[in-house]
Order: structure tokens, then sequence, then C-alpha cells
């Protein structure tokens, strides 16, 4: 039995809209978590952050992160990323796929194509 897959991130994000597109070409059920409609939880993004570290959860190219002042970015903190990431979600890089113990953070066809294998 194949695991649910979860798909989390901002509808208007290319490179979301590209891992939709994919998933649904490839006929994954999937369910879309949009955190700025639906919220995200303190403990989901701790749980990114142990897995998959700091540095892959926190999108640093994200024109949130560059609207920081240098003393924010180069104090940035695991406790100052997370409250970020609660109040500004696209400081996370996109999109999050979720599927048992497998966690990927941004969209490459190929590497979703074998994640998702039932």
């Amino acid at each position: 039995m194949a695991k649910s897959v979860t798909l989390y991130g901002i509808p208007n994000c290319d490179t979301v809209k590209k891992a939709r597109n994919w998933l649904d070409g490839a006929k994954v059920a999937y369910v879309f978590h949009d955190y700025r409609a639906d919220g995200l939880e303190r403990a989901k993004v701790e749980e990114w952050i142990d897995k998959a570290g700091l540095d892959v959860v926190l999108n640093r190219q994200s024109t949130t992160f560059k609207a920081l002042s240098d003393e924010e970015k180069a104090g940035m903190t695991r406790k100052k990323a997370v409250a970020l990431m609660l109040a500004q979600p696209t400081a996370i890089k996109r999109p999050v796929l979720e599927q048992g113990a497998t966690l990927l953070f941004g969209f490459k066809p190929d590497i979703y194509a074998d994640a998702v294998k039932s």
C-alpha cells in the first residue's frame, strides 16, 4: 500500500506549480497543503529542520530572507529561523514533499519519480 503524499507550498509559486503538474501527470494522489492559507505548526517546521537541516529548510534565496538586514541574516539562529518561517512561510524552501519517511525540498522530476514509486 502506497504511503500518502503531502505537498506543502504556496499555490502561486512557479516551482510548486511544476511539482503539482508533475504529480498530476504521474497520476500520484496527493494532498496540497497551502501553508499560507492552512497555516503551519511549529512542530512541523522543527521536524523538517531535525530531518533535513536548517540550511536545507530555510530558503536563503527568497525575497523574504533577502529583505532581512545584514545583522538579522548574520545572527540567524535556529530559533529565529523557525519564528521567521512561521511568520513568513515564503522563507521555507519549496515545495516540500512528504511521503512517510521521505522528505524532499525543491522540485526535481527524477528525484520525485524515485521518491513516489509504490
